[in-house]
């Protein structure tokens, strides 16, 4: 079933002394989607996966898990996570080998069915070619493929990951956003980051959140067609003086770029393009471009979380 509800979380808080890490979260996860939990530093996105992965009590809500309620049926709701922590739970004395067959005999493979898991998941990881040394020994790149190796080596359908590229280099961080993205089309992928650019390169939809508390939801495509226009680039053959374009209705910067093209800042919700047609026309400014030119999705991201922390 592509669609099946693989995660499903309502009203979570989680609470330290007075402070709430997370607060009253709700959300699902389905099959074939790669959920971004996105955030600050302190927004709550570690300890969710925590409390998803059974590892921290939640102080309140519920937390369901391919249909096992991960409170009254702990053992079978574990069995279908797979989880990687900002450290991987590794045993540097250990070979990668020896790990893996750990990994996959704790989430209850047996022998037989092990040694074949291990040979796909090494190879998916890219670690066919160290599996006889030790973990201590590899460099933090090859660590956090087997750590991510570990976590999926029994097939879970549903896979947390927390901060999965921190500390790598641009080679393995495209490496492992590859393999994200493989694993979310039969399965269900959370992962928690700060980073914009690996919530675009992996992720098909994303959270966002602020002081524990959800501020945004929805599907990575939906937050980008809402992106606001925040500038339009013009190109006119026989522009008039700077100074009259900046006297134009909520325009609040004029940049010349050079050989007749200009860019317009102007307010949220200005409709600016309708103006520059009709006076380019009157006053025979020969408009050859008009190119409304988005906000970032970093200062989106900027404008919901800063917003949020003023509102409260």
């Amino acid at each position: 079933m592509i669609n099946k509800t693989l995660v499903q979380v309502e009203r979570l808080t989680r609470r330290y002394g007075e402070h709430r890490a997370v607060d009253d979260l709700s959300f699902t996860l389905r099959r074939g989607q790669v959920l971004g939990l996105l955030g600050p530093n302190g927004a709550g996105k570690s300890t969710t996966l925590r409390m998803l992965a059974g590892v921290l009590a939640p102080d309140a809500g519920r937390i369901v898990i391919n249909g096992r309620d991960l409170l009254d049926q702990p053992r079978q709701a574990r069995q279908a996570i797979g989880y990687l922590p900002e450290q991987p739970p590794l045993y540097r004395e250990l070979t990668v080998d020896e790990q893996l067959y750990y990994s996959a005999r704790l989430h209850g493979l047996s022998r037989t069915a092990s040694h074949p898991a291990i040979a796909r998941v090494k190879e998916r990881c890219g670690l066919a070619e160290v599996g006889k040394r030790l973990i201590g020994h590899l460099s933090k790149g090859y660590q956090q493929r087997t750590g991510l190796a570990q976590a999926i080596v029994h097939t879970p359908p549903v896979i947390i990951l927390d901060e999965p590229t921190i500390g790598l280099d641009p080679i393995q961080i495209q490496g492992i956003r590859t393999l994200i993205r493989e694993l979310g089309r039969k399965q269900g992928v959370i992962l928690s980051t700060h980073l914009l650019s690996e919530v675009q390169s992996t992720c098909t939809h994303v959270h966002i959140l602020r002081a524990g508390r959800l501020v945004y939801a929805g599907a990575l495509a939906e937050l980008e067609q809402q992106r606001p226009s925040a500038s339009l680039r013009i190109g006119l053959n026989a522009p008039p003086p700077i100074a009259e374009l900046e006297q134009l209705p909520r325009v609040t910067q004029v940049e010349e770029l050079g050989e007749g093209q200009f860019r317009l800042h102007h307010s949220p919700g200005a409709l600016l393009h309708r103006i520059l047609v009709e006076l380019a026309y009157d006053h025979g400014w020969d408009l050859w471009e008009l190119t409304p030119e988005r906000e970032s999705l970093e200062q989106m991201f900027v404008n919901l979380t800063l917003n949020q922390e003023t509102a409260g």
